[in-house]
């Protein structure tokens, strides 16, 4: 009998996907359990790193400046976009099956999207706020003024729900072809692979998002770092112009990783294999959040003072010293 209904462009031998397996990274149980005990020792570290960074700029007054405001965002950011994927990826290790639900997938693509679009704007932010306090010191506090860093981060995450999220929700996915999936999370180019109908909006969707934040985002960082640099050229002590660029080394090192991955595979989809797709996927969704927190408190000699202190009056009590 023909399909008639909710579906009628499908033929008779088209049957709807309820549920997708992930094939994962190796189906080796030797492998697997290699495989677990690193993921879990990252996403240890992950949670640790982000939350001690997170709780380090809360409890620390010297540190309530917009831009460790933004810094804590970019660790929540972090979190729950490793929390994305990591944990289903060590359940799966040792799963048989490794099947998640339609639903189930693309709510964790669109949650991904979203973080990860949010994430493109913040930087760029992050990037902004280091053009004003270098550029123009005098009127930072008026410029970055606290009502207006508030502004900014709910707009970003509203602009950035707006243009990654709502399209797929507006117009979901449908699912007719394999339900076989060569990654460990639902990445939105693994589903469009197994996509059925008239993929040509999701297309055209991609390259509005991917202009709006993978290549502008990284555009507008690029313009404010060579005014940042032709700025601090001009600062007359070494040890300034040191300061001035340690500051913004570590926010740099984060923006090359972070966009090197996604431009790379979002920008230039046809010359990677799904395969390769996965391992790239790997470094920005879970490599990057693990280094984030270690670069910027390793780098960051107010985070290391901040640590210092919360320590120092911990352990005081306990060795009988006082301050």
């Amino acid at each position: 009998m023909e399909n008639v209904g909710l579906w009628p462009i499908y033929h008779t031998n088209q049957t709807l996907i309820t549920d997708f397996i992930l094939v994962g990274f190796s189906w080796n149980l030797q492998i697997c359990v290699v495989l677990f005990l690193m993921f879990l020792i990252i996403y240890i570290l992950i949670i640790l790193g982000n939350i001690f960074l997170i709780v380090t700029i809360i409890v620390s007054p010297r540190l309530h400046t917009p831009m460790y405001y933004f810094l804590c965002n970019l660790s929540i950011l972090d979190l729950f976009f490793s929390s994305c994927s990591v944990p289903k990826l060590l359940f799966d290790m040792f799963s048989k099956m490794r099947r998640i639900s339609v639903i189930g997938c693309l709510i964790q693509m669109n949650l991904s999207l979203f973080l990860g679009g949010t994430e493109c704007i913040l930087l760029a932010v992050m990037a902004y706020d280091r053009y004003i306090a270098i550029c123009f010191p005098l009127r930072y506090t008026v410029i970055m003024s606290w009502r207006v860093c508030r502004y900014i981060i709910v707009t970003m995450y509203i602009g950035s729900f707006i243009v990654t999220t709502v399209p797929t929700m507006y117009r979901p996915f449908v699912f007719c072809k394999d339900n076989t999936l060569n990654h460990f999370a639902c990445e939105v180019l693994a589903l469009l692979e197994v996509a059925c109908g008239d993929l040509s909006f999701y297309k055209i969707t991609m390259v509005v998002v991917c202009t709006f934040t993978l290549l502008s985002s990284p555009v507008f960082i690029l313009v404010s770092y060579i005014c940042i640099i032709m700025s601090i050229l001009k600062i007359q002590s070494s040890s300034g112009r040191s300061k001035a660029f340690s500051t913004c080394a570590s926010h740099l090192i984060v923006v090359l990783i972070f966009y090197g991955t996604s431009l790379t595979m979002y920008m230039a989809p046809g010359s990677s294999s799904l395969t390769n797709l996965k391992y790239i996927t790997l470094i920005y969704a879970v490599f990057t959040p693990l280094l984030n927190p270690f670069i910027y408190s390793l780098r960051n000699n107010d985070v290391k003072e901040a640590l210092q202190k919360i320590l120092g009056n911990h352990l005081m009590p306990h060795t009988g010293f006082t301050s």
